[in-house]
């Protein structure tokens, strides 16, 4: 674990705290992140990182490793020698890719002025900013499955987020298709076989659906955000997949001069005061 602690210690050193949305004064040894600053981005304890940096901590897992990579902001090869240097299998390349490389944590983190959320080729939420979490609701209360924009369509029936009728077909056949591109793309992952199980068994118009064999990528829609602090909230919404990986941006917009427009622009100011910054894993609704 030798060289597993040095390049851990390297790497928390040139993180600039301002990067991960945290005050860069006070009394720093270093210009990088203190061990609790890590230890919250990554969502551990200090004391683990403590016996990480030392040496000390054997068999980190998967999970802990991808949080890490996270926090730090490696890089794809920075992230598997990571793992290799851990002893930990590195992601398959048949599996799900859940990594948030620099570039698309730095589009995140310039988006400020837009609710913006980063999701997996199978619509797990995985990061969100501020306004994001203005608009929805904290999404850090939800965990696992809950976190699957699928599962709370075709199971959890979210009222949160309503569509017109037509757009309301268009979004779950193209959610549906999405899903199953990437059954075809990721075809050893097993977290994506659990879920579409899952699904086929809860939701008889997800398995209706699916027995079409729909092949899809949903790319943009109209919504409606209900209760938010300025009431709710008509978007259109893009998604861009992220070059070099499978990551999908979801990015929300209102025609200049509108009244969900003006909305938006209340709400940065009305729903962000009393948000602490995001910088966990998490998930909720698309």
């Amino acid at each position: 674990m030798d060289e597993f602690a040095q390049v851990l210690r390297a790497w928390r050193d040139r993180v600039r705290p301002e990067e991960v949305g945290l005050p860069a004064g006070g009394d720093r040894r270093t210009p990088g992140l203190r061990r609790e600053e890590l230890a919250q981005l990554a969502g551990v304890s200090v004391d683990y990182v403590v016996r990480l940096e030392q040496g000390r901590a054997t068999n980190p897992s998967a999970q802990l490793l991808a949080a890490l990579a996270r926090a730090l902001r490696l890089d794809g090869g920075e992230r598997d020698h990571l793992y290799r240097v851990a002893g930990v299998a590195l992601p398959s390349a048949g599996t799900v890719p859940l990594h948030i490389t620099p570039g698309v944590q730095r589009m995140l983190d310039r988006c400020a002025d837009t609710p913006v959320a980063v999701y997996s080729a199978t619509w797990d939420l995985l990061r969100w900013n501020e306004l994001w979490a203005a608009l929805h609701g904290d999404p850090s209360t939800r965990t696992g499955i809950e976190r699957n924009v699928a599962w709370r369509t075709f199971v959890e029936h979210d009222d949160h987020v309503t569509h017109s009728p037509e757009d309301a077909e268009a979004f779950q056949a193209d959610i549906v298709g999405d899903v199953r591109a990437a059954r075809g793309r990721y075809p050893d992952d097993p977290g994506l076989k659990r879920l579409i199980a899952r699904l086929l068994e809860a939701s008889p118009e997800f398995a209706r659906r699916w027995s079409t064999a729909h092949v899809a990528e949903h790319r943009v829609s109209r919504k409606t955000v209900h209760g938010s602090v300025v009431g709710d909230v008509t978007v259109d919404c893009d998604v861009l997949t992220a070059p070099g990986g499978d990551l999908r941006l979801v990015l929300y917009s209102a025609a200049p001069g509108s009244d969900d427009a003006e909305k938006l622009r209340l709400l940065r100011v009305a729903g962000t005061q009393r948000l602490a910054p995001e910088r966990a894993d998490a998930g909720a609704t698309a």
